[in-house]
């Protein structure tokens, strides 16, 4: 088996597959960080390292002498390595090999051209990861934890611990806005893969005629357009884990294939009848209700039982209002950070009235709306209002004092926020202003800003 590897511009050794860690006779976080020299006897080291630098310097692949290691039982094993640079996006200059055993001649052409074609499928994997990577910090949740410690999220977060150092399969069910992705990230991070990026697919987002060759790849010439072979996510996923986000928009047809990666972890690349496979853990997402999906024939029912193995429900925000000020706060310290502000003090009165809102957009409607207060205040005493939001206005949906609430700032909204005189709120309202005024105390509405 070939010996993989990928150093640093400073000779340390960020990556090698487990026939590097058998040769060399060390663990994972021994051979992370180490060096040349600190693997080889001082002259080979001094040659591998020369040749190294001329790689990384020049931009070409270079192929080794060849060089003897003697093993523990006084056997030598001859060896040769191809190193190849690598640059990705960010600038950062990396350097890869393949060590080939050639201690039984077995080297020829055939296997010179497969080690080339290895070496492009590293550097291409190792690149495309770099540009998921770059686009996932972008777009992960700006916080590291999940914030809260009510009783459901407890609950959540035991179920997540639980399944996390296994390979099960994991479905996460939960409205939009709570934050499914975060414990996606979570259960990933607490896992035996988390050495390799977590990869995400937003299903919902894949346009239709393109999810196949987005989830499996496609070699070049597949289809009209195809100018360039493509890795799949599930490709680039291998060795760790594949988030599937909103799997319930998966079309029907894409269902079939993709519970044959699931059952058997093995699927094609369009345009190729060669079997690919994989070892990927699985982490699916939805917000809808698959049981209901599955009677309607819009979801299959045996793609729903393999991914119904472990069920983690995300509890939306209404169901943990006792969370909203950790949540308020954690998200003023963010913004304090990005806006240049500080922030002393946020009102009481303005935490009881989120705390009565029903949130239907959840923690990102929150995060909103700090945000949105964050922004027009010029002052260190936060207030916060619930978002004004017509969908609500209903007593199915709403407390009359919420409903008043709503009524009254609409109204203020439209008189650019004058109380008094022949075109302020209370001439509307039918109200006198004192009266408009008390009734604005008592329901905590105060002016933006």
């Amino acid at each position: 088996m070939r010996r993989l590897y990928i150093k640093d511009e400073n000779d340390k050794h960020i990556y090698t597959n487990p026939a590097g860690l058998n040769i060399v006779g060390m663990k994972p976080d021994e051979f992370m960080g180490s060096t040349t020299r600190d693997l080889w006897p001082a002259q080979l080291a001094n040659m591998l390292i020369d040749l190294d630098r001329k790689v990384i310097q020049d931009g070409r692949p270079r192929i080794t002498e060849e060089w003897k290691k003697n093993t523990e039982k006084d056997d030598i094993s001859w060896h040769r390595d191809i190193k190849f640079p690598i640059k990705l996006g960010s600038g950062k200059k990396l350097l890869g090999g393949i060590a080939i055993d050639i201690t039984e001649l077995k080297l020829n052409q055939q296997k010179l051209q497969d080690a080339y074609n290895e070496i492009e499928q590293l550097k291409q994997k190792l690149e495309e990861e770099n540009l998921y990577l770059r686009e996932e910090v972008e777009l992960r949740h700006r916080h590291e934890e999940i914030i809260g410690d009510c009783a459901p999220v407890m609950e959540m977060l035991s179920r997540a611990e639980q399944v996390a150092e296994t390979n099960s399969t994991v479905l996460i069910l939960g409205e939009t806005g709570t934050g499914k992705e975060l414990l996606a990230r979570s259960i990933h991070k607490l896992s035996l893969r988390n050495n390799r990026q977590m990869i995400k697919v937003n299903c919902a987002a894949l346009p239709a005629t393109l999810i196949e060759s987005e989830l499996f790849g496609r070699e070049r010439g597949a289809y009209t357009g195809a100018m360039t072979r493509q890795l799949g996510r599930f490709e680039i996923a291998d060795g760790s884990t594949i988030f599937l986000d909103e799997i319930g928009e998966l079309p029907l047809d894409m269902q079939a294939k993709f519970l044959r990666v699931l059952q058997e972890g093995q699927f094609e690349r369009l345009g190729k009848a060669e079997t690919i496979s994989v070892n990927v853990r699985i982490i699916a997402s939805t917000n809808r209700d698959l049981a209901k999906a599955v009677s309607e024939g819009r979801f299959r029912e045996d793609l729903y039982y393999r991914l119904n193995v472990f069920p983690i429900t995300v509890p939306p925000l209404r169901d943990r209002i006792e969370d909203i000020p950790l949540l308020i706060w954690a998200f003023v310290k963010d913004f304090e950070k990005s806006m240049g502000k500080t922030i002393m003090k946020i009102p009481q009165k303005s935490i009881d009235t989120l705390q009565r809102y029903p949130w239907p957009g959840n923690i990102r409607q929150l995060r909103n709306v700090v945000e949105n207060a964050m922004i027009i205040s010029q002052e260190k005493i936060l207030n916060l209002m619930p978002p004004v939001d017509p969908s609500l206005n209903s007593p199915e949906s709403l407390e009359l004092e919420a409903v008043e609430r709503f009524h009254i700032v609409s109204v203020l909204e439209k008189t650019s926020w004058r109380v008094s005189g022949e075109k302020g709120a209370a001439k509307i309202l039918a109200l006198k202003p004192t009266t408009l005024e008390s009734r604005m105390k008592k329901l905590g509405i105060m002016r933006p800003g």
